[in-house]
């Protein structure tokens, strides 16, 4: 049941059924207005919806495929021994410090 302060302004405190379904309905239609809710209460509840999950897996998506196509660049960039050899991301990150240390000091910087 809701709090009072909470309850939908045309019903009477007491009828939980009811209240209880108008929340669900705007729970599943994405609205976040529900009054008396929080900033971050309307937050939480606009990230529970199917839309938003959608979204943000999708976007998530994207970061991770550019985020693995700038490291494959920057395989390319490294010397490996042997050559053909595939880095994991933390020794593609070590060794290209190392090596731009290293063309550093062949550059006398």
């Amino acid at each position: 049941m809701l709090r009072p302060d909470r309850a939908h302004p045309g019903l009477p405190y007491g009828h939980a059924d009811a209240q209880q379904h108008l929340v669900l309905e705007d729970v599943h239609r994405g609205s976040a207005h529900v009054p008396g809710l929080s900033r971050e209460e309307k937050r939480r509840r606009r990230r529970a919806t199917a839309k938003y999950r959608s979204a943000h897996a999708s976007r998530e998506r994207v970061r991770v495929v550019a985020f693995n196509v700038a490291f494959a660049e920057l395989r390319k960039l490294l010397p490996t021994f042997p050559p053909n050899k595939r880095l994991s991301k933390i020794e593609t990150l070590r060794l290209a410090l190392c090596y731009i240390s290293y063309l550093n000091h062949v550059l006398g910087v």
